[in-house]
Order: structure tokens, then sequence, then C-alpha cells
């Protein structure tokens, strides 16, 4: 039991002489310190892009919500439904009704080019036709400019989102689809969700500005409750007029984000690593100083007595406090610069424009300061190993 207290002991002993002595090698540590730093604020502020995302995502989806597909369809854009498929989709068994009949929204889909704010390029939009119903089949979904939309007519409402990143988009404006100028007469939101990063208009309207006919890409709809799900299911796969898939909401927009998710993650962490071997270096370069400047100090206490190992883990113990400072650093700086920073990237289900907004969420933040103290581990591990092997008579010729 002493020997074990005399080995922590000599821990604490060596580990708080190294940091008391960072004021003397300041110019290193800080080199050290701010290359994490970097690498950290890189890493949380580019994977907070896909967490924003996945949360835009997940803000547009209700538990009681169903998305009906062409059968074999993955998304809108490949899907296609006659007016009488939207009818007896529509007609199912399991849907919620108010007193204008169930609710479902037989919607349209097309993409139309506008320029962005920020780089004045055109971008891909979406332009959704839309029931009356379809508000109440997006969760948080209020005017909050203008009005609605008269059914019938050539006018717009513009989510708030597509109204931050496309130029043009105010209430009262007018843009050009299909040829013709159509008035934007309100704007909206919906909780956060992928609706704001649209621009709505009746569908009946816009099928024939696009030469649709009486086709839809897609029905939304509520059931009565999840539980309705598989009844509602069986009843349309089973029906021989319909050849269609439907899909609960949060699998269909959980399927959606994969994509653009995981490929903003990848990209992220492989800039982070590409850099962080430059903060590893660094960070050697950092230890082999400090071991070199006290040699004869390590050589003195492994002839008084202290142990190789105590000397490993205090080096190891300094090298991890740079590092949690850097990173520490690193993830505030990503939290103050990103976190709400509002921004718009292509969805490559539906290749148009997706507003969100930066998420830097606090399992981010972890992730961050993890990925600093393993740069710091390696960064430490071989000086620590270089200090405790050096022999203690050659250290000691130089004093």
């Amino acid at each position: 039991m002493n020997r074990l207290l005399n080995w922590f002991s000599q821990i604490v002993s060596i580990t708080l002489f190294n940091v008391r002595s960072l004021p003397q090698r300041i110019g290193s540590s800080l080199t050290a310190v701010l290359g994490i730093a970097g690498v950290v604020a890189v890493l949380v502020g580019v994977l907070s892009i896909a967490q924003g995302i996945l949360r835009t995502m997940e803000r547009s989806v209700s538990p009681d919500n169903v998305v009906v597909l062409r059968s074999g369809a993955t998304y809108e854009m490949m899907s296609g439904l006659s007016g009488d498929d939207a009818r007896f989709i529509s007609e199912g068994p399991g849907l919620a009704r108010d007193e204008s009949g169930p609710l479902a929204s037989p919607e349209l889909f097309v993409v139309i080019n506008l320029p962005m704010r920020s780089t004045g390029s055109d971008a891909n939009v979406p332009l959704r036709g839309v029931s009356l119903i379809a508000p109440d089949l997006r969760s948080g979904f209020r005017i909050v400019e203008g009005r609605m939309f008269e059914p019938g007519l050539n006018e717009l409402i513009v989510g708030v989102g597509s109204q931050r990143e496309i130029v043009g988009l105010e209430v009262g404006s007018t843009i050009t689809v299909a040829q013709e100028e159509w008035p934007i007469v309100g704007a909206f939101e919906a909780g956060g969700g992928l609706a704001e990063s649209e621009i709505w208009v009746d569908a009946a309207v816009l099928q024939p500005a696009y030469r649709r006919g009486n086709s839809y890409q897609v029905v939304y709809a509520k059931l009565k409750s999840p539980d309705s799900f598989q009844e509602y299911k069986d009843a349309l796969t089973s029906d021989p007029r319909l050849n269609v898939k439907p899909v609960l909401e949060a699998d269909y927009y959980e399927e959606q984000s994969a994509l653009l998710y995981n490929l903003i993650t990848g990209l992220g962490t492989l800039i982070a690593v590409i850099m962080s071997l430059g903060a590893m270096f660094g960070a050697l370069n950092t230890m082999y100083t400090a071991i070199s400047s006290r040699s004869r100090e390590i050589a003195t206490l492994r002839a008084l007595g202290f142990h190789a190992s105590p000397v490993v883990i205090s080096v190891l113990m300094e090298s991890l406090f740079l590092a949690l400072v850097g990173g520490i650093i690193g993830a505030l700086a990503a939290w103050l610069v990103f976190d709400g920073y509002r921004a718009a990237t292509l969805n490559f289900s539906s290749f148009s424009q997706v507003a969100f907004a930066f998420d830097v969420s606090p399992s981010l933040l972890i992730r961050g300061i993890v990925f600093a103290m393993v740069i710091g581990l390696i960064g430490g591990l071989f000086p620590a190993i270089r200090a405790a092997r050096q022999p203690v008579a050659t250290a000691l010729r130089e004093l």
C-alpha cells in the first residue's frame, strides 16, 4: 500500500512541476494549444452542418404522418401518381378526418432556378403544389406575414428559410414561374422543418403550368394514430387499383437525410484527421522540446529514486493538459461562431436547396474535446517514453 501511495505521489509531484514550468515554454506550448484548437474548431464546425441538417429533417416529422409514393420510388422526384391514385390513397382506412374530409394532401414537386443572396448564382428552389390540407400536416405551420394563397390563383407563399437564402422572395414581390409572373402573398414558418425551404402554390394551378395534367408525385396524410399505419399500408398495398409504397414520415425523412449526413460527416472527419496530423507533430515538437530542456531535472529525479513510470505518466499528463486547453478553446470558438448560423446546401435526394441552421450540440463539443485529447495522448506518448529511457548518468554529466 505504501509503495502504491509513493508511486502516486511521485506522479503528482512531477506533473505539478511540469505544469509550473509551462510559462518558461510559453511559445511552444501556445503553438500546440492553438494547433489543436484549430483542429477541434474545424471538426465541430463541419459536423454541426450535418447535425443542423439532421435537426431540420427531424423537425419536419410528425409521428402520425404517412408519405405515399409510387412503388419503387425512393424520393418525390422519382414518384408519379395519377389523380385517381391520389383519390384512392386519400380514402384509405385509418386516416384522420375533419369536417372537410380525410386529412390527406396530394402534392406536386418541381424545381425552379432563383438567385442566392450569398453568391448571386442560381440555386434549385423547391416549388410545391399543395392542397389547403397541407398546413395541417406540417408541424408548427403558421403564416407570419401576408396571407395564405387563394385556391385557383397563381399566388405563392414562401417559407422563411427560402426567404432568407434566396433573392426576391419578399411578400409583395413577384417571381417568374413557367414564363409567367406569380405574386408572393405570404410567408410561413413550419417549426424549423424542411417545408421552410420551399415555395407553396395551389397544386391545381401548378399542374397546368407545367403540363402535368391530373397527376401528382406524393400524398401526405395524417393517421388517426401511429398504430393505424399497418392497417392503412395493408389496405393500399393490397388494392389492385394501386401500385404504391406507404412510408411513415419519420422513416421517409431519415432515409432522405442519411446520404447528406453521412457525406458531410465523412468529409468533415477526413479534413479533421488530416489537420490533426499537423497538430500532432506540433504536440510532439512541444513535448520533445520540454523533455530536452528538462533532461537534467528528470535525471536528478531518477537519481533520487523516482521511478520511470511516473515520469512517463507525468509527461503524458502535461500533453493531455495542453490538449484539453486547446480542445476547450476550439470547442468554444466553434460554438460562438457556428451555432445557429443559417445557411443552405443541396439536398441530393431532391436536387434542391435546403435551408438549415448549424447546430453545435453538447455531444459535438464533447466529441471535439475527446478528439483533442487523443491528439494530445499520441503527441505525448513518444516524448514520454524517451524521457523515461534516457540514461541517468549521461544526463547528470550535463549538470
